[in-house]
């Protein structure tokens, strides 16, 4: 049987606020994604995922929707939306939305008339909860610091496993379910072809709302009750009333999905197509990252990763998204951001066992930006724990550097065109301030060079769709080879009797392998030098070879 239609595709994920502007606001919009859609074309990509573009407060950059049916005026309209589901069809390339269910925002018309009337249908979707002794309902710390709990001016207490502007969805009212399901199915109707599903581990609750003991005697952190039983009732219902109807792609965000949960989760007749893989997405508390050691232990996670996670399913693979730093400032050290390294781990992880995504600006290597200062950010988490330094004589710059490296704002920098005004992301005043390396770092000068890192993801990406290589990718096994070498990570994908093999050399001076048999379909650093039986690979040369290790 032929692989899904998902496992042979290249996804990019668009966070629009700061993709493209096309009116001028400073805020990127549907439209501005309409007009690069010739772009994304020539890249190979697939499927574009639009992170949230609903009505929103914008309290938590769109995770907040006050209504499911609507296009924020920020980023358009719904005939935008139209407009850009057509013309991307037209271009043979399919879109996918957030699907944020475990929790809607407090403005959400069901939230505004339970609030109103404890006894409405609507105040059947939430929990509320009225202790006699008027106090919060437990002890359980929201994921956002604080309590799950914020009393109403009534007296009831309403639970949130985020904010307290994202009130949670009462999954077990059969009523809601079909509320969701409605809405879900209209937007499949409209011809999106999928979801990325956000943190759905949550949706089901510990319905006995009792305290639980912690050895510190804090709150209990609500992300150890994640995966609670009986979560597979929704999740099967939801796939059979929505996905399988559609046969659309899902990718999940699954907190607490590990071991042999990741079977029901993203394995065979999962609930989901796939879910992220996010054992291996930083090197945080690494001193060198370019060390060999530290190349090692985080080789080794992302081949024991592979190891379980080719036989038990299958993953979203990816360098980084809207919530973390960019990859060469993650991966590599300062000395290493350039061509070689980001070229290398590109090639590294584009081949492994599931289906590769892409960033924004991950295509030509945008690096994190300089913050100044806390004002320059964005971040509601950088600005609260550098607000609590302050308050409690802590040392705020410690705050601002952490979030300067590892802060998410600096995968939400407006995407990088050209080197004119505001890197050709806006005419209007950008939402958020521009990389200053837009000049040497930008679209249309990698355009124009032939060996640029753009050039470079273009053709990993034609390797990926090439036969009979697609259907290795797609449906081949993995296996780890040159394990001994230190910092190469290598391994072959094998399907049919083909075998391709992957090698790239992460340490910082050249290194021998053996000569791999079949030729050579790609590298980032030009041809192999041979020598007798081995071949010589460059510091952060990549390889793909058309055979086995002889």
């Amino acid at each position: 049987m032929a692989a899904e239609w998902w496992k042979k595709a290249v996804v990019y994920q668009i966070y629009p606020r700061s993709f493209k502007d096309s009116n001028g606001d400073g805020i990127g919009d549907l439209n501005g994604i309409t007009e690069k859609l010739d772009y994304l074309k020539k890249l190979g990509v697939d499927v574009i995922w639009i992170s949230p573009m609903y009505c929103s407060p914008m309290d938590d950059n769109g995770y907040d929707i006050s209504d499911y049916y609507q296009v924020d005026p920020m980023f358009g309209t719904n005939d935008d939306m139209d407009r850009l589901l057509f013309e991307a069809g037209k271009r043979g390339m399919k879109v996918i939305l957030d699907l944020v269910v475990n929790h809607c925002s407090d403005e959400h018309e069901w939230f505004v008339k339970a609030k109103q009337d404890p006894d409405c249908e609507e105040a059947g979707y939430f929990y509320f909860k009225s202790p006699e002794d008027g106090k919060e309902p437990n002890n359980w710390r929201s994921n956002f610091g604080g309590s799950v709990w914020t009393e109403l001016p009534d007296g009831r207490w309403y639970f949130h496993t985020f904010s307290k502007k994202q009130p949670d969805l009462n999954w077990e009212n059969p009523k809601l379910r079909e509320k969701i399901y409605e809405m879900i199915n209209w937007w499949l109707e409209k011809g999106v072809a999928g979801f990325r599903v956000d943190a759905i581990t949550f949706i089901k609750k510990d319905l006995t709302f009792a305290s639980r003991e912690t050895e510190d005697g804090l709150r209990y952190p609500i992300e150890n009750l994640t995966d609670y039983p009986g979560i597979g009732d929704f999740l099967a219902e939801m796939k059979a009333k929505c996905f399988d109807r559609y046969g659309c792609m899902t990718v999940a965000e699954a907190p607490g999905v590990s071991g042999d949960t990741f079977r029901r989760y993203a394995g065979e007749n999962g609930y989901f197509s796939m879910i992220f893989d996010f054992t291996w997405e930083n090197m945080e508390g690494e001193t060198d990252k370019s060390s060999v050691e530290a190349v090692e232990r985080w080789k080794q996670r992302i081949l024991e990763s592979q190891r379980f996670t080719s036989e038990a399913g299958w993953s979203g693979l990816f360098l980084e998204n809207h919530d973390q730093s960019r990859c060469v400032n993650k991966y590599l050290e300062k000395d290493q951001i350039g061509f070689a390294g980001a070229s290398a781990m590109a090639v590294m992880y584009f081949y492994l066992c599931g289906t590769p995504f892409i960033y924004q600006g991950q295509e030509i290597g945008m690096t994190n930006a300089e913050w100044n200062s806390i004002e320059e950010m964005d971040d509601v988490r950088a600005k609260g724990m550098y607000r609590e330094a302050l308050e409690q004589n802590g040392d705020p710059q410690k705050v601002l550097e952490y979030f300067g490296e590892l802060g998410r704002d600096n995968a939400r920098t407006p995407m990088q065109w050209c080197d004119g005004k505001n890197a050709g992301f806006t005419e209007g005043v950008p939402w958020m301030k521009v990389n200053e390396n837009y000049r040497e770092i930008n679209v249309k000068a990698q355009e124009e060079r032939g060996d640029s890192l753009l050039a470079f993801y273009k053709k990993l990406t034609a390797l990926r769709h090439q036969e009979p290589y697609a259907s290795v990718f797609a449906e081949g096994t993995i296996r780890p080879v040159l394990k001994e070498l230190p910092a190469v990570i290598a391994y072959e994908r094998e399907w049919d009797g083909r075998i391709v093999t992957v090698a790239v050399n992460f340490k910082k001076t050249e290194q021998e392998i053996p000569v791999v048999g079949g030729k050579c379909l790609l590298s980032n650093e030009g041809e192999l030098q041979q020598m007798g039986e081995r071949y010589l690979l460059k510091a952060y040369q990549a390889v793909v070879f058309d055979g086995m290790i002889k």
